[in-house]
Order: C-alpha cells, then structure tokens, then sequence
C-alpha cells in the first residue's frame, strides 16, 4: 500500500548498502534468515556475497513449510552458486540450529522490523538468545523502524484501501474456523492509534454494537458492549539511543547504522560485546543441496 513504507524504506537501504554490509567480512560468510518468507529483500544481499566469495550457504529459517519449499526453489533457480538448507521452524527452531555453530562467520538477518511485535523487554530477552548462539565474528542485521510522528505511523497500519483492516479482522475469521465462534466481522472495525509516550502503534477490533459472541470451541460465551476494542496486535518503534540499549541489554553493540532517505526507517549491524553464558563454540555448517527440515 502506499501508506506502508517499512518494506520500500528497508528494500532502499540493503540495495544502497549491500556491498558496505559485505565489507564488514573479509572473507566467506553464511547468511541466516530468521522469518525468511519469500526472501525478496535478501536477494540483494546474496548478489554481492556471491559475487565475492561463492558459494554461499543460505539457512532461511520460517515456520510457513510452503513459503520454505517455494522461496528456496526459485533461489535456487536464479543463483547458481547459492547453497540452501532450510528450517521449517519457529525462531526457537532455527537459534536452536544457530547454536550449533557454523565454519564460517555468519549474517544474521532479521528483517521487517519483526522486533517491533515484541513488548520491549521481550525483545531484549529474544536479541539476548540470539546472542548466545554467536561466535565474536558473527553478526546480527535487524532492520527497525524508527519513531515518527503519528500522521505517518497511522496511515501505515489503517491504509486507504482497507487491506490492514481485512488483515486485523482475519484473526477474528480463524477463531471462527479454528474454535468455531460465530464472529460477524461486519460488526467489528479496525483501528490503529500511535501511542507517543510508550512508542507503539496499536491495533484494534471495535464492537460497533452491543453482543454477545459464542465462542463453542472454548464453550464460552463473551459479551461486547459497543465501542469496546479488543486489542490484537502491537508495533513498537525505536529512536537509535533506544535501538543502542537494546543491543547492550542484549550482550551486543551497534556497530553500524543506515537509514533511508526519509530517515523513516533504519537497518542496523549488531555485534557481539561481552561475553555471556551459554556462549556456542562454531563447528562446521553442512552444505550441499536445498535441504527442508521440519520439527
């Protein structure tokens, strides 16, 4: 959508900075995507690395086996020397894999701004996990959306033509698959507000009526009055001192930072700081073909 500039702003930084990301190794690197989806962004990444040290290892990490299957085939289609093993898995999944270290240093990806969905001190303990699973010569790029005023950030997640609204309403349609409830999504609105003080956007379903939704899965019953939300999901945002004490809380520091042209948006290289319990030793990643494996 228009309104939703994350992926444009982030899309413009890894293509301005991919060859200064590269300079940060010196020599072969394995690149590691937790949330991989469909990699689109990544790909600009993989074009330098190839170009310097092929083949690379690519390990996308995503919990949605079908985009793993789909995404890794057409990498493999387009890049000759790219080698692939995919884990079909949560986060849990994939640092547990991370943690058995790798010959190579590694680039970590995190991408979309995926850590603003964690409440603050959940982030940190997350980043905190991660860290545990790096060698000194890894790195961590996270891509983190920036503090900004709110006739920016609401638009964003509240977008003109609805598709973020269709979007919140359909956690309302699986309850309804998934538990069978009888939700009337006509009789809920989307609504996103930008909370300055605590940084976050919020999203919400608003009964527009007074009602009674069962929900027979659960064998409950819950009533709304009208104009009463139901929170579903936050979006934090970050100022870069705020981006730095998430990295020193988490045993990192940020080592280098990039912006878009609107400063709208930021991508960041966190490396590892002091040493922290739990530190994996790196032994050796196994290349060869497209491997999925699920848990």
């Amino acid at each position: 959508m228009p309104e939703y500039y994350l992926t444009r702003a982030e899309g413009e930084i890894l293509e301005e900075r991919a060859e200064e990301i590269a300079d940060l190794f010196g020599g072969k690197v394995a690149l590691v995507e937790l949330g991989s989806g469909s990699a689109v962004k990544t790909r600009l990444l993989m074009e330098v690395l190839i170009s310097r040290h092929r083949p690379l290892l690519y390990i996308p990490v995503d919990i949605s086996r079908t985009a793993l299957l789909e995404s890794s085939a057409s990498l493999a289609r387009d890049f000759e020397d790219l080698e692939i093993l995919a884990v079909a898995g949560d986060y849990a999944d994939g640092l547990e894999y991370l943690s058995r270290g790798s010959g190579d240093p590694r680039l970590i990806l995190w991408l979309g701004s995926n850590i603003g969905n964690f409440e603050r001190p959940e982030a940190v303990s997350f980043l905190r996990t991660v860290r545990q699973t790096m060698s000194p010569y890894d790195r961590l790029l996270a891509g983190i959306d920036l503090r900004k005023d709110a006739s920016v950030l609401e638009p964003a997640y509240d977008d003109a033509q609805g598709v973020t609204a269709r979007f919140n309403k359909n956690i309302l349609t699986r309850i309804n698959r998934e538990l069978d409830a009888d939700f009337d999504l006509d009789q809920f609105e989307h609504r996103a507000h930008y909370d300055e003080n605590i940084g976050r956007v919020e999203m919400h379903l608003v009964s527009t009526s007074a009602q009674i939704v069962a929900i027979r899965g659960l064998d409950l019953k819950v009533s709304f009055s009208a104009g009463e939300a139901v929170h579903t999901e936050n979006s934090y945002k970050y100022s870069r001192d705020e981006i730095s004490s998430l990295a020193e809380g988490s045993g990192m520091f940020l080592e280098r930072q990039w912006m878009d042209r609107d400063r709208r948006f930021s991508v960041n290289i966190l490396a590892p700081g002091r040493a922290v319990p739990g530190l994996a030793v790196p032994g050796r990643a196994v290349p060869g073909r497209a491997v999925i494996g699920a848990r």
